[in-house]
């Protein structure tokens, strides 16, 4: 097979996301003659076709898409390689566009995000929350911050922390609770899922099957609920640090449930694999270990 025309493979991923030529040629500020020409060019030099063409569409077939999903990775890869030059030509900030669940950005990241800016004032996190999994580099993201066990298909990624869940509640609630038998707690408004809940009374030694008079979807909302006298939560140790470093939630037991399946709830940072070594993710995840080690530190010493 001959070498393939790399100049058409930009034109290619247009077409290919756009199915349509001419709306590649506006994308592009070609001319609906270039793209059809740069197209048969591709195809005549692979010597098979890339698309079905339907009416004034045109659609991937299996050759096309085979096609794009080996290429797409490297044309993001120069794409980010250019704005970066750009940026370091510019003297300008860098930009690292990241993705996290709603209740790690908003209970964890964000209260911190001050001492990234003093240790990296040059690199600027364009954050996105999201509960739903999102194709980072379809959509643009360098990275993402999630909660799971994997596997993570076509990214790689550094586990930073498996954390536990504990029992907590405001301190008005914790004032009648706190030292007291953990069989008191099944007489509680209950807040979170019930099947963790079974799992921590069974820890405790009780068995029972748990109502909760509430459950969410999001962890950072359930410690909401729980700090406003709402009832007894069962949290995520890492989410709650800031609020019972605080006194806004109270520690109720010392008795923690780890995931069940080891690492199944573990929180990763998730990106690109040619991004491995791109110098803004390398100071993100090196931060967000400092940071972690020391969100941990804290809560050992309480």
């Amino acid at each position: 097979m001959s070498r393939i025309p790399l100049q058409t493979l930009p034109t290619f991923r247009a077409v290919a996301r756009l199915s349509n030529l001419r709306a590649a040629a506006e994308q592009l500020h070609l001319t609906h003659s270039a793209i059809s020409q740069q197209m048969r060019v591709l195809e005549e030099q692979l010597g098979f076709a890339l698309f079905d063409r339907r009416g004034r569409r045109v659609v991937l077939n299996a050759a096309g898409a085979a096609l794009l999903s080996a290429v797409e990775p490297a044309l993001a890869q120069i794409d980010e390689g250019v704005r970066a030059a750009a940026l370091a030509a510019s003297g300008t900030e860098q930009s690292l566009r990241l993705t996290a669940l709603p209740s790690f950005a908003q209970h964890w990241l964000l209260p911190r995000m001050a001492r990234w800016r003093e240790q990296h004032p040059g690199i600027v996190i364009d954050l996105h929350t999201s509960l739903q999994v999102i194709d980072l580099p379809r959509e643009g993201y360098h990275a993402a911050l999630r909660q799971g066990k994997g596997p993570w298909q076509g990214l790689a990624g550094t586990c930073l922390i498996d954390s536990p869940l504990i029992v907590v509640a405001s301190p008005t609630v914790a004032r009648r609770l706190l030292g007291g038998d953990p069989a008191a707690l099944m007489h509680e408004p209950l807040l979170g899922n019930a099947q963790r809940w079974n799992h921590w009374f069974a820890l405790a030694g009780q068995r029972c099957r748990v109502k909760p008079v509430a459950v969410f979807n999001d962890m950072g909302m359930l410690l909401q609920a729980a700090e406003q006298g709402l009832g007894v939560a069962l949290g995520r140790q890492l989410l709650a640090a800031d609020a019972l470093r605080d006194g806004r939630l109270v520690q109720l037991s010392p008795i923690a449930l780890a995931d069940p399946d080891q690492g199944a709830d573990a929180f990763w940072l998730l990106h690109p694999p040619e991004l491995q070594d791109w110098p803004p993710l390398v100071a993100l995840r090196d931060w967000l270990q400092q940071e972690l080690l020391s969100s941990a530190a804290q809560l050992n010493q309480r």
